[in-house]
């Protein structure tokens, strides 16, 4: 904790923001990118033991994976996605640590399918167990991360001066009008300018939008609010909404 409070007040002292130093460290500067690893260490530890749900100490593998994700997360992290560094790593940790609980269990059915041929049924009736607990804490850990992705982006809608319900109320009725407005999205998050754009004035760029797209002006002023949120999402590593995409796109 004194480690975070000095760097903290480093920080302050040359008013530098976490994103300004993140920016620096992205520009080379390793011995920051130590001392912010070493200062946010227990925001680490913190965050991979809410998906564990234990304590997790720094001997443990899980704590480590968590320190490669926050490291991934800093040297991945943009001002553009709308989101802060802190809010963007928990994401990739949490999601990180999913990972690797989930090829833990998956490597652990492997061994039990190898020995359960020499083991009575009373055995296997345990490993039948163990493996049904498994899979419901895999659940539970996916709707709980399901969870904290849906709060991140209504947080980062209110932003945009947009709600749930705005997007409920203006989501295109017809599948095409769907996949239409997200390839619009996904075309304005690929152009950087345009992408920029967005993130800076907070509103759809149309004019410049509409020149790079097979849609007319009036369709993307009534698409406007989803083609936004579309592009949100693509912005940021939200897991379970990017599959809502694909699932759109392949229907």
């Amino acid at each position: 904790m004194s480690k975070m409070l000095s760097l903290l007040f480093m920080t302050k002292k040359k008013k530098r923001t976490l994103e300004e130093m993140v920016l620096l460290i992205q520009q080379g500067d390793r011995d920051l990118l130590d001392e912010l690893i070493d200062a946010y260490k227990p925001f680490i530890a913190k965050t991979v033991s809410s998906v564990c749900r234990r304590y997790i100490y720094e001997s443990d593998d899980e704590f480590s994976i968590g320190l490669i994700a926050f490291n991934e997360a800093i040297e991945k992290y943009s001002t553009e996605r709308g989101s802060s560094l802190l809010s963007f790593s928990e994401v990739i940790i949490k999601r990180r640590i999913i990972d690797y609980i989930r090829k833990q269990t998956k490597n652990q059915h492997i061994s039990i399918d190898i020995t359960n041929t020499s083991q009575e049924e009373e055995s296997a009736g345990s490993i039948i167990v163990n493996e049904l607990s498994l899979d419901d804490y895999q659940k539970k850990n996916d709707e709980q991360l399901r969870k904290e992705e849906i709060l991140h982006f209504q947080r980062l809608l209110t932003t945009f001066d947009l709600s749930f319900s705005d997007l409920v109320e203006n989501s295109p009725k017809h599948a095409d009008a769907r996949k239409s407005a997200i390839l619009t999205a996904k075309i304005l998050v690929e152009d950087p300018e345009l992408k920029e754009s967005l993130f800076e004035k907070k509103r759809l760029p149309i004019k410049q939008l509409e020149k790079m797209v097979n849609v007319s002006r009036k369709t993307i002023e009534r698409n406007r609010k989803y083609i936004i949120a579309i592009a949100l999402i693509l912005s940021n590593d939200y897991l379970y909404m990017k599959d809502y995409i694909k699932g759109v796109l392949e229907t």
